[in-house]
């Protein structure tokens, strides 16, 4: 009779049920390494019909030690990582040009760039870069000079990352403003009212369109904390240049908060339209055609003052409206009537428009007699 090959009677062998030794790995685990299975346990009996699949290998003590975890540093956005030349967030005491736009930053900041460029070499020159290896002393004299002395040697050092920093901080530089749809271009060596007064000048005259999507352009002349404590003691220096004795104009207030819910525009126009008012007495409010229009824009914790002329003639500063045609051309719609008399009891006029610079509205306040 023939034989039934090898693989047959072991077929047969486990359709029967047969068992192996305790302990002694079944087919399927003959090749594996001995650590795979745990010591001392056998493999389940066979059943008929059962489907068989691989067994999962148990890793050694230890293997998953070496996959640690990311640090999470590593998912920080790089655009948000710390980054030379100082600053990149709006803070106190920053001056420059804060720019509204409709759902595209991107491209705002790089139309920003190319129209603040164009003119700020108009008024100012090109821009100069200053080498960091002028104006410091030779390596020879350094080791001269204060050789022994460590602290002034330390002194030394800082000075000069403190200079190589100012060198990289460029004419216009944007910075995060804090609020969606607006963009704020920090300035140095440049003053914000004198250049954005001469672009819309410039733009209002020829009726020449150079932006898409830039709407607002307005100058910021100093910052400083959203309190009111704070808001008042700043405004009382920086309303001097146009409103202390000698000096005085008709003047309205456009306020305008953003990302901040803490501050009442009633109690800040009141208070800023009485620091005018101390300031001299014959300072005048004019809703129609003011003189002098100060802007108070409020982001976060951050308030941005500007002072500027020709509000109503530009179009409340917008570089879209500024340049259409003289039919479509029209004085504006006064926000609330003129007035004539002191500036220490204001009133709030509010005026809600489209909400055209990316946010739900504009709300723009006018101190009235």
């Amino acid at each position: 009779m023939r034989s039934r090959p090898r693989h047959a009677t072991l077929a047969l062998s486990r359709r029967h049920g047969s068992r192996l030794p305790p302990g002694a790995p079944c087919r399927r685990h003959q090749r594996r390494p001995r650590h795979a299975l745990s010591p001392g346990a056998g493999c389940a009996p066979a059943r008929v019909g059962a489907v068989r699949f691989p067994m999962a290998a148990v890793e050694p003590p230890g293997a998953g030690a070496s996959r640690k975890r990311r640090p999470k540093g590593v998912y920080v956005q790089p655009a948000k990582r710390a980054r030379p030349g100082g600053c990149r967030q709006l803070e106190p005491g920053m001056s420059g040009i804060l720019i509204t736009c409709n759902m595209n930053e991107r491209k705002c900041v790089a139309e920003a760039y190319s129209l603040l460029g164009e003119y700020g070499e108009q008024l100012y020159g090109p821009e100069q870069f200053t080498d960091p290896a002028e104006g410091r002393l030779s390596g020879n004299e350094e080791e001269e000079e204060d050789e022994d002395d460590a602290e002034a040697a330390l002194k030394k050092e800082v000075d000069q990352i403190r200079a190589s920093t100012e060198e990289k901080r460029r004419r216009f530089q944007s910075v995060e403003s804090g609020a969606n749809n607006v963009v704020f271009i920090r300035t140095l060596g440049v003053e914000p009212e004198k250049l954005v007064h001469h672009i819309l000048k410039d733009m209002h005259a020829t009726k020449k369109k150079k932006t898409r999507v830039i709407l607002r352009m307005l100058p910021v002349a100093g910052t400083c904390k959203a309190f009111l404590e704070d808001m008042k003691r700043y405004s009382e220096t920086f309303f001097e240049p146009w409103f202390k004795s000698p000096q005085k104009g008709t003047f309205q207030i456009v306020y305008k908060a953003r990302n901040n819910s803490h501050l009442s525009r009633e109690e800040v126009i009141k208070e800023l339209a009485g620091i005018v008012g101390h300031l001299n007495a014959e300072n005048k409010v004019d809703l129609s055609n003011p003189e002098f229009t100060i802007v108070v824009e409020i982001i976060r914790n951050i308030c941005c003052l500007s002072v500027v002329k020709d509000y109503v003639l530009f179009r409340k500063y917008n570089l879209q409206e500024v340049v259409k045609g003289s039919k479509e051309e029209g004085p504006p719609a006064a926000s609330g009537a003129g007035g004539e008399g002191g500036a220490d009891g204001a009133e709030a006029v509010e005026e809600k428009t489209g909400s055209k610079d990316g946010s739900e509205g504009t709300t723009s306040a006018e101190a009235k007699n």
